[in-house]
């Protein structure tokens, strides 16, 4: 599983013309779910996105984290994330996990985020989204539970 984080002044993700969830300052996050992966891999994303040191404390170094701040979250399933371009020029998905597996982790994963007692908006699964974010710094880290191991 993979976690594209970005810290935002705000964002927003629309379907068809309507606004369907937006945040302000916190933290844009595209989830990518991969075939193999379990609750073990979304509870370790949540508390490292939810923990992240990426907010400036009063001397301007990240020491703070979402929660610290009380900042909002975006989250955004994004399967694109789970892209293999190492041949070719056309990325293959097939690494990606099923839609059925994938939308129930993801909706695990904003469960999970809803625990923390931060603002937690969505976009909508397997659905053609816009998504504006206004990245702040910027900053933009990738996380992946595999990673962990």
């Amino acid at each position: 599983m993979k976690a594209l984080i970005q810290r935002v002044t705000s964002a927003s993700v629309t379907i068809s013309g309507e606004e369907v969830g937006s945040i302000g300052n916190g933290l844009c996050v595209f989830v990518g779910v991969a075939a193999g992966d379990s609750e073990k891999d979304v509870e370790y994303l949540v508390q490292k996105t939810v923990g992240l040191r990426i907010f400036a404390d009063e001397s301007g170094k990240f020491n703070l984290s979402v929660l610290d701040v009380k900042g909002e979250l975006l989250l955004v399933s994004q399967f694109t994330l789970i892209a293999d371009t190492r041949k070719g020029k056309r990325p293959s998905f097939t690494d990606a996990a099923p839609p059925e597996e994938a939308e129930r982790l993801f909706d695990e994963f904003v469960r999970q985020s809803k625990l923390s007692g931060l603002k937690v908006e969505t976009g909508r699964f397997q659905q053609y989204m816009q998504v504006e974010i206004h990245n702040d710094g910027p900053v933009t880290i990738m996380l992946d539970s595999r990673d962990k191991f």
